[in-house]
This record gives structure tokens, C-alpha cells and sequence, in this order.
């Protein structure tokens, strides 16, 4: 049976982080992950992505703000990709870094700025 915000969510979900992150994720899904796999499908991509309020590079601006001040490093190099794909430029991504560690502090932003740097290396976009 299909459900409309799931497959919504699914669909953003693909779009942001590309089909091979999302294939991935499903290959790795067990019966102890299945519910919260079907959370984020549904409620963040589904639910916040889907919106009309914020354009999907906005909502990579704040996501990469917010992962850099809560120290959510495991996640940054997910969603400096997804911020390229988004139509984020490096320099723009670097802004984004640089006013964070204004208000979440230089530690944050210096971790983030490595990731950062690192996913773009590899996405061909560094320098």
C-alpha cells in the first residue's frame, strides 16, 4: 500500500543525498532500524522537506548550521553533498561555516570546516 508522505519523503530524500547514500542506507536497514528508517523518511524529509516555506538550499544552509553547533560531525559530510546537489556553492557552504562558529563557537566550526573541506575534495569541488 502506498503511503503519500512516505513516498513524498522518499523521493526528497533521493533528490538531497542521491540515490546511492539512500540505497545504501535501506541496504543497511534491519528489522531493530526499519521504524526509525521510516521516521526520517516520513517526518523529516516527508513532513519538513516537502514544505513550501524554505527553498531546499535554505534548508542546507540552516542543516549544516545546525549540525556544525550541535557537534553532529558524522552527519556533515552527508549534507555538504546534499548543500552541493542543493545548489550551494563551496564559498557559500564556507559562509555558512564561518557564521556558525560566531555563534556556536570556533571548535564547531573548525571540525566542520575539515569535513567540509574533505567532502568536497571528493566531490570535486575543493580548492
Amino acid at each position: 500500500m502506498s503511503d503519500p508522505v512516505h513516498d513524498a519523503g522518499m523521493a526528497v530524500r533521493r533528490e538531497v543525498l542521491g540515490d546511492a547514500h539512500v540505497d545504501s542506507a535501506i541496504e543497511r536497514t534491519t528489522d531493530f532500524t526499519a521504524p526509525f528508517q521510516d521516521f526520517i523518511t516520513r517526518y523529516a524529509w516527508g513532513g519538513v522537506w516537502t514544505r513550501d516555506g524554505l527553498d531546499r538550499r535554505t534548508r542546507s544552509a540552516v542543516t549544516l548550521a545546525t549540525l556544525t553547533s550541535l557537534g553532529r560531525e558524522n552527519e556533515i559530510a552527508m549534507h555538504v553533498r546534499a548543500a552541493l546537489r542543493n545548489g550551494l556553492t563551496r564559498e557559500e557552504i564556507a559562509e555558512v561555516l564561518l557564521h556558525t562558529s560566531v555563534y556556536a563557537g570556533v571548535p564547531a566550526a573548525n571540525a566542520a570546516f575539515a569535513i567540509a573541506q574533505e567532502a568536497l575534495d571528493e566531490e570535486g569541488a575543493g580548492t
